[in-house]
């Protein structure tokens, strides 16, 4: 039984998320004993009264016993643009990215404050 594979996104879509996400960077911020906030600047991009990093990644350790270990990590986008509904595959994408260079494949759950794009993940091993 043959499949037919459908790509959600067309190559011209996913060719400008993939240069969106090579070109962020991040600047980290020394929060506290158990949390991390990173600045993400993103290309084309940014916090409209600053004029810096469009979001900030804030990651809390939650290592209270070592049987059950979650970081906590929320995301928050402070440019207007990345709010619009039609921008949702690439705050779904940026946002992946972020965890996996970030937090890497530590059990996680994901908040992410994007207006309209928000939303909740868990990453599990």
């Amino acid at each position: 039984m043959g499949y037919k594979i459908i790509e959600a996104a067309s190559r011209e879509r996913r060719d400008y998320i993939n240069s969106i996400i090579e070109g962020m960077a991040f600047t980290k911020n020394f929060r506290s004993m158990t949390a991390e906030e990173w600045y993400v600047f993103i290309p084309g991009f940014n916090d409209p009264h600053t004029g810096g990093a469009a979001g900030k990644a804030i990651i809390h350790y939650n290592l209270i016993g070592n049987r059950d270990i979650f970081i906590n990590t929320t995301i928050i986008f402070d440019d207007p643009q990345l709010h619009a509904g039609k921008l949702h595959d690439l705050v779904y994408s940026v946002s992946d990215e972020i965890i996996n260079r970030i937090v890497g494949y530590a059990d996680t759950l994901l908040s992410v404050h994007a207006g309209e794009n928000s939303y909740q993940a868990e990453y599990k091993q």
